[in-house]
């Protein structure tokens, strides 16, 4: 798994707000809808599942 440049960005938007991480790396698909929930749930299930994201893909 290559991190590239961008996804230095994407890690700063998932901390800052973490479904724009989400959004940024998959567009608007599920893991979206599920990152919001778990950011509405608290602040850092949502970081943890956008860093998931980032990194998987």
């Amino acid at each position: 798994m290559a991190l590239t440049f961008t996804d230095a960005f994407k890690f700063v938007l998932a901390i800052i707000m973490p479904p724009l991480g989400v959004f940024a790396e998959k567009g608007c698909t599920s893991a979206l809808c599920v990152n919001i929930l778990l950011t509405i749930l608290g602040w850092i299930p949502g970081v943890i599942h956008a860093f998931y994201i980032i990194l998987r893909y």
